[in-house]
Parts: C-alpha cells; sequence; structure tokens
C-alpha cells in the first residue's frame, strides 16, 4: 500500500527517472529503508513495458547475491513503484573507486585482497543462480552490483547506471548503446548473447574488482577496443592481483565459448582461494 512508503532522499536518476531512498512500514510498527523506481510520466511505451518486464523478472529471483524486489506500488494515473531493498554502500564500481588505496581517499570502508575475492566470490554464486534459472544477464559490470551492510553484493540492474556510466556504453551501427568492454567478441561481431556471453563478461567484472574501479581497456577507445577483441588481445593482469585471479580471469576469457570456465567452476575456483 502506498500508505506504507515515505520517499525521502533522491539516489539516482535516468532517462527512465529516478531512484529514492524511502522508509517502508514493516509489521511491528517499525520501519525499513528501500530503493524506490519510478518511471518519468511522459517515458515511451518501450520504458514502460521494459519496466513491468522487469518486475516479473526480478519477482521470479530469490537468491541472497541476487537484488530483492519487496514489492510494486500502483498509483492512480502515474508510473507505478518499484520498491526494492535498499543497499547502503551504492553500486559496486563507486565503492571499489573510493576505496583505492593508490588514491588514498577519506574512506570508513577499506577493502583487502579479501574481501576483493569475496566480492567476486558473491557475484560468481549469484551468476550460478541465474543460471540455473536459464537467465542472462547481457550487462554484468561492476555498476550494475549493489553493495550493503556487511559487504553483501548484489547482482541488479535498474537500468540506470547507462545514463550514470555513458562513458561504458556505445553504439554499433543502429542497435542501442552497448557496454562494448564488458562484451564477448561473439556479441559484438554476432550479437549472441548465452551463458558463455556472461562468463566473458565475468572475466571483466574481475579485472575491475582488482583493479579498483578502473574502466577497462581505459585511455583506448570503443573502435579500439573492438579491434583488440578482433586481435585476441586481452586485459593485462591489474597490479597486486593474485595469480590464479588472474588464471581465472583467462579462463572467462577463452576465443571459443564452448571452453570458458562456467560459472560453477568459477565460483568453486574462487570459493576454494578464499578459504
Amino acid at each position: 500500500p502506498q500508505d506504507n512508503l515515505k520517499l525521502m532522499d533522491e539516489i539516482g536518476e535516468g532517462a527512465f527517472g529516478k531512484v529514492y531512498r524511502g522508509e517502508i512500514l514493516v509489521p511491528e510498527g517499525r520501519t525499513s529503508n528501500v530503493a524506490v523506481k519510478i518511471l518519468k510520466e511522459d517515458v515511451s511505451r518501450e520504458t514502460r513495458d521494459d519496466f513491468k518486464r522487469e518486475v516479473e523478472i526480478m519477482s521470479s529471483f530469490d537468491h541472497e547475491n541476487i537484488l530483492q524486489l519487496i514489492g510494486v506500488i500502483t498509483v492512480a494515473e502515474e508510473s507505478p513503484y518499484m520498491v526494492f531493498e535498499y543497499m547502503e554502500h551504492g553500486d559496486l564500481t563507486e565503492l571499489l573507486r573510493r576505496t583505492d588505496p593508490y588514491l588514498q581517499m577519506e574512506t570508513k570502508i577499506n577493502l583487502k585482497q579479501h574481501d576483493l575475492v569475496d566480492t567476486a566470490t558473491q557475484i560468481a554464486n549469484g551468476m550460478v543462480y541465474l543460471t540455473s534459472k536459464h537467465f542472462i544477464h547481457r550487462d554484468l559490470a561492476t555498476r550494475n552490483c549493489l553493495v550493503g551492510k556487511n559487504l553483501v553484493v548484489k547482482i541488479a540492474d535498474f537500468g540506470m547506471s547507462r545514463d550514470i556510466y555513458t562513458c561504458d556504453y556505445y553504439k554499433i551501427g543502429g542497435s542501442r548503446m552497448l557496454p562494448v568492454r564488458w562484451m564477448s567478441p561473439e556479441s559484438i561481431k554476432y550479437g549472441h548473447y548465452t551463458n558463455e556471453s556472461d562468463a566473458w563478461a565475468f572475466g571483466v567484472v574481475l579485472w575491475e574488482i582488482f583493479s579498483y574501479g578502473k574502466q577497462p581497456y581505459y585511455g583506448h577507445s570503443n573502435e579500439e577496443v573492438i579491434k583488440f577483441l578482433e586481435d585476441g588481445i586481452l586485459l593485462q593482469k591489474p597490479n597486486n592481483c593474485p595469480d590464479v585471479v588472474y588464471h581465472v580471469m583467462l579462463g572467462c576469457w577463452r576465443k571459443d565459448p564452448r571452453e570458458r570456465f562456467s560459472f560453477e567452476r568459477t565460483h568453486q575456483f574462487l570459493s576454494e582461494y578464499s578459504e
């Protein structure tokens, strides 16, 4: 019910609308923080259909490393609200950049190497679940992972990151904006998206994590990145990245999709390494 929700401050904005922090009444009269996604009044029918699809998809997921949809509020003659659990540390890219030891920014959180491995393990765990549900993410990146209390990481896709991180997306031909730096060669060339292309993206996510949120192939244009992928030129090992982790990255970036590490294998690798 709408009466149970109180909108607080705005925490994000995209072409589709805005995301707010809100408070929702829960049993026993207590309040709980939530994130509320609200569409703009004048959005296209396509965006409204995407919104409905997102509700349908999100409501079918139930996993500790997937962002939880709490509910939908239908407001008369207005766009519906999507209510999610609130993740207090925001998106993973920003958290990584704030905690980069080379920048020495003042921050309450210091991410040590074991935290980075744990973060990667949690994302792999979420992807094992999505794969079991026959779901292909298509835009796996640290900007689409949110971090909550006790550094719990959850995979999401608010669609909002496309507007905040516009430099991460590139238009190929007449197609929509694409995250080419995270895409497998076959996705760029043929538009093929599979669990194996998600595995490629996970390798890039690992690289992002261990380089504290740097943009993959930074310093190079999107056209150059596409050429690198055609020529088989891969991202180099980040500073202080363990060999084992880089081995997993390379396993995700095998040219033949059938030879890439599955998420089960990746998760097992990282879990054993973090013990």
